[in-house]
């Protein structure tokens, strides 16, 4: 079954019999199946709450169990290879044809990613092209090869429909009914999730679904075994430190902190360093929005700080204390051990998800003093002035 997308052009005020017949177009490519599947071979994660894949003979079952509610499942993917004709006897999911050659592309993560993957000729579009600091993406962008599909909260849908991408790959959230109009493609989405594990490590093996999608399994394989040592390794470092201390991350945006729970990737890399984190006693995975004042009388005596933001000139310590009349009230502050990451020009948000053992040591190093002779750094925080 097929369509001319070009008689979309500019007709707004048509545009929703478009997404009805894509969504007929995916369903009669195999989009979803309902006929129930045998048993298989469970590929055991070490790390992942939230990812269960299980191998069968002639497609792979990959879970995504919905970190909300671990009682459900967000999402079941059944991946098949492109080569081989539709089974007959898959279960209830989204199928997706593998290796996936033409994505969409939500977040500047999971670009960066796909391309040290060795897949970046399958990135089609990207959304909040912006923020993309990736050198080759940013100039496929350029020349035109990726096509920009907008801000992800609003995105393009007649660029979205042209470009015909086989997945749309975004991180998902709590309550939101399904993406709007996009969730309406009949497109399947991969609901990325990985932000929501409770470990880093956990959000790292990740990537090992990532590499299926993308035919990068070995790739992805040894990326992730690689990570996991050169983290392991350092975890053991952090325990011979002499000191623990209580470390403050980011600062005030708008009217409230965003602090790292406790079940956070972020708290246990803190942990994992060696270190406290103030806001262990608000068990939530990922963050927890808190008034700046609540922050203060939590964390006044943090004695270092770890500030990310974005902006064109480096951030001094007279700034960040203007910034919000709470912020020269802390310890960290008062003392000088204040270190930031300005992610305009630090790729922190394209590596760190994926390579926890690099920011794990730039966290030992900073807040061991003692270490810095055996622990180097790779300068995604530096002193601030």
């Amino acid at each position: 079954m097929n369509y001319d997308y070009r008689l979309v052009g500019r007709r707004v005020g048509i545009l929703s019999l478009f997404l009805l017949a894509l969504a007929s177009f995916a369903s009669c490519k195999g989009g979803h199946a309902s006929v129930s599947g045998g048993e298989g071979k469970e590929v055991p994660t070490k790390y992942a709450e939230n990812l269960s894949i299980v191998e069968h003979e002639d497609f792979t079952e990959v879970t995504v169990r919905n970190p909300w509610d671990t009682v459900k499942i967000l999402q079941k993917y059944i991946l098949v290879p492109s080569e081989q004709e539709l089974p007959t006897n898959l279960p209830q999911g989204t199928v997706v044809r593998i290796p996936v050659t033409n994505a969409l592309v939500y977040s500047t993560v999971h670009n960066s990613l796909i391309s040290e993957l060795g897949a970046i000729d399958a990135i089609g579009g990207v959304c909040n092209a912006k923020y993309v600091n990736e050198g080759e993406v940013k100039e496929r962008l350029k020349s035109g090869k990726i096509v920009d599909c907008g801000v992800s909260m609003s995105p393009d849908l007649e660029k979205i429909i042209k470009l015909r991408p086989q997945v749309i790959m975004l991180s998902p959230f709590e309550n939101n009914d399904k993406y709007a109009k996009v969730g309406e493609l009949g497109i399947p989405i991969i609901e990325c999730a990985d932000y929501m594990e409770t470990s880093a490590l956990g959000r790292a093996e990740w990537v090992r679904f990532y590499g299926m999608l993308f035919g990068k399994t070995d790739v992805s394989e040894k990326m992730f075994a690689d990570t996991e040592k050169r983290y392991m390794d350092l975890k053991e470092k952090a325990k011979k430190a002499t000191s623990r201390p209580k470390v403050l991350i980011d600062q005030r945006y708008g009217q409230v902190w965003n602090v790292p729970g406790g079940e956070s990737t972020i708290a246990g890399l803190i942990r994992d360093a060696g270190g406290i984190n103030p806001f262990d006693g608000y068990r939530q995975s990922g963050s927890v929005p808190l008034a700046p004042e609540k922050v203060l009388a939590e964390a006044y005596d943090a004695d270092i700080w770890f500030v990310r933001y974005n902006q064109d000139k480096e951030k001094s310590l007279q700034e960040l204390g203007s910034d919000a009349p709470v912020n020269s009230q802390f310890k960290a502050y008062k003392e000088g051990n204040v270190y930031g990451c300005n992610t305009r020009y630090i790729d922190f948000y394209e590596e760190t998800p994926f390579h926890p053992d690099r920011l794990l040591e730039d966290m030992l190093h900073y807040m061991h003093p003692e270490m810095k002779d055996s622990v180097a750094t790779h300068n995604y925080y530096t002193k601030m002035k």
